[in-house]
């Protein structure tokens, strides 16, 4: 009953409240504590084996040390007020969570195309992507708004739900620094090849069952929202495995086929060109509303699952009680 009515706490303060700027986030110091590691292992380790090697204990402090901290003030909270550590862990679960963020980021680059301010659309997008926006038309802005948002539906919401449930804040937050550590150091380029590569695998194990748990969501959500739910489920069967990541596809596939548009295609990267698998049909041109239906279906997805979980942790409950 407790954890049901944490889950349910949290989702509801992301998504009312977001991550107010009075307060510190804990990605913040998880970045930073990413930096000092590798500046750590940077200082002993400058062979790439034994980069390799230094790659495994990477996450393990970054994660292991965000579990055990969370854990520990939850812990020393508890003997102070059973309601003091509830309070804490809303807030601790609720920073692992992006709903209201992912939302209002999206919906900002819409306000900007509904305004025909296209250099304000690229920038806004800028903001959200790492691909070069300087050149996009509308169309393109709208994609990679649709491919974002879908994208993070994963590793925003549906995952450190998925691990709240499983282990309360402390294991949500350990997702969290997981997550941080794949955006920070998992990237197969010459500097983090060699360390990040154990990041990037913990990244992709991480979010396996939760991508594929929220292309079902995405299908139930084009159903409730009258989109094209088979094409949804069929797009996601043809065309996920085609994503670079393990796990995007899943999301960005299902998006694809419940709007009936196209993902994928070039994009530009620091002035370097680099093409993605499409996803989806061409059936018609993508248009600032695809932003609103993909903001709606990741709003729907997520509240869904919230209730799910909750509902599974008064089932545990029941059965463990």
């Amino acid at each position: 009953m407790r954890l049901a009515i944490i889950l349910l706490a949290a989702y509801l303060v992301d998504r009312i409240v977001g991550d107010p700027r009075i307060l510190p986030h804990p990605v913040i110091y998880i970045g930073k504590a990413i930096t000092a590691v590798e500046r750590l292992i940077r200082r002993f380790a400058g062979a790439p084996r034994a980069l390799k090697r230094a790659g495994v204990l990477l996450p393990l402090l970054v994660a292991g040390g965000a579990w055990a901290l969370t854990a520990l003030l939850v812990m020393l909270l508890a003997r102070l007020s059973p309601w003091l550590a509830g309070i804490a862990e809303v807030w601790i679960i609720s920073t692992t969570i992006a709903s209201k963020g992912l939302k209002d980021a999206g919906m900002a680059v819409y306000a900007e195309l509904r305004k025909g301010d296209i250099p304000a659309a690229r920038r806004a997008l800028g903001m959200i992507v790492g691909r070069d926006t300087g050149h996009l038309d509308s169309p393109e802005i709208v994609r990679g708004t649709v491919e974002t948002v879908a994208e993070n539906i994963v590793d925003a919401i549906i995952s450190p739900l998925f691990f709240a449930l499983l282990g309360g804040a402390p294991l949500a937050m350990a997702y969290r620094a997981v997550n941080t550590l794949d955006s920070m150091v998992g990237y197969k380029n010459d500097k983090y090849r060699d360390l990040g590569w154990a990041s990037a695998r913990l990244d992709d194990a991480a979010n396996y069952i939760p991508a594929r748990l929220t292309a079902l969501l995405l299908t139930l959500c084009a159903a409730l929202l009258r989109l094209d739910w088979r094409k949804c489920w069929c797009t996601v069967r043809r065309d996920a495995h085609l994503h670079p990541s393990p796990n995007s596809g899943y999301p960005e596939s299902a998006v694809a086929g419940a709007l009936g548009i196209r993902l994928g295609g070039e994009n530009v990267y620091h002035g370097v060109a680099s093409f993605r698998a499409y996803m989806g049909d061409p059936l018609r041109t993508m248009e600032p509303e695809d932003i609103i239906v993909t903001s709606r279906m990741m709003m729907w997805s997520s509240a869904i699952f919230v209730c799910i979980c909750a509902a599974a942790a008064l089932l545990w409950h029941g059965i463990g009680g």
